[in-house]
């Protein structure tokens, strides 16, 4: 296995037998969706590998994996905007990750609630009951 940093993967505290049903990419990593875990609203999207998972796991913070910035950095660290972690799932696939959260202010680097705010490309539309005849 490489690490996110694409050499040899560091040792990790991640359970091993969780560490062997994880699907990772090329990389090395696994997408993790946030979600709050009271409304259901999608938060964002971020990276983990077998360590971010394995500190997100025992701290109880969103810990991720930084593809651009090359580390690791715990969710409202510098912004204040914390992820309390309340469960983690796996898909079913075991390729892509559900943390449900209580976040605490924007999940969104941009000051956003959410990282799904800015851009809709389609809205919601209501729905109908049955038609009337």
């Amino acid at each position: 296995m490489t690490s996110a940093t694409g050499g040899p993967a560091p040792a990790s505290g991640l359970d091993p037998a969780i560490a062997a049903r994880l699907k990772r990419g090329a990389d090395g990593l696994i997408p993790a969706v946030a979600q709050q875990y009271d409304t259901g609203e999608v938060l964002m999207l971020g990276w983990m590998d077998d360590e971010a998972l394995h500190r997100t796991l025992t701290t109880g913070r969103g810990t991720y994996w930084s593809r651009s910035r090359r580390e690791y950095w715990v969710k409202g660290d510098t912004s204040g905007h914390v992820q309390h972690v309340k469960s983690v799932a796996l898909d079913c696939d075991a390729d892509t990750i559900l943390v449900k959260v209580d976040q605490v202010g924007a999940a969104c680097h941009t000051g956003d609630r959410t990282c799904f705010d800015a851009d809709v490309l389609k809205p919601s539309t209501p729905t109908r009951g049955p038609a009337a005849d």
